[in-house]
């Protein structure tokens, strides 16, 4: 099991994107820990303008990670890529299994 830290913050809908790419691309489980950053001056300054910013345990650093190819090159590097999971454009190429809708918000599991 991997732990990932994303820097967000409350109703970032790009830091919901990332939770949906990671959920479909990855092959691995992962431990997703959440920071708010609006609690925090220091990390307002530093991931204010950037957010989501996935950060892995080594502390290397992932900015727009809602963007599947560029997730997806991060999770390959790592040899946590799920194959045969992205379409010719880059794209997931289906919902991440057992994610559903309500009332517009998507769930995973």
């Amino acid at each position: 099991m991997n732990r990932l830290t994303l820097y967000t913050t409350l109703g970032c809908h790009l830091c919901d994107e990332l939770e949906h790419y990671l959920a479909t691309l990855s092959a691995v489980e992962v431990i997703l820990e959440k920071v708010e950053i609006a609690d925090d001056d220091t990390l307002m300054v530093r991931y204010g303008e950037r957010i989501p910013v996935l950060v892995d345990a080594d502390g290397e650093e992932l900015e727009r990670g809602f963007e599947p190819e560029r997730l997806a090159a991060w999770l390959d590097e790592r040899g946590w890529l799920r194959e045969g999971v992205l379409d010719t454009t880059g794209a997931p190429a289906s919902e991440p299994k057992g994610a559903y809708l309500r009332q517009g918000r998507r769930f995973l599991g």
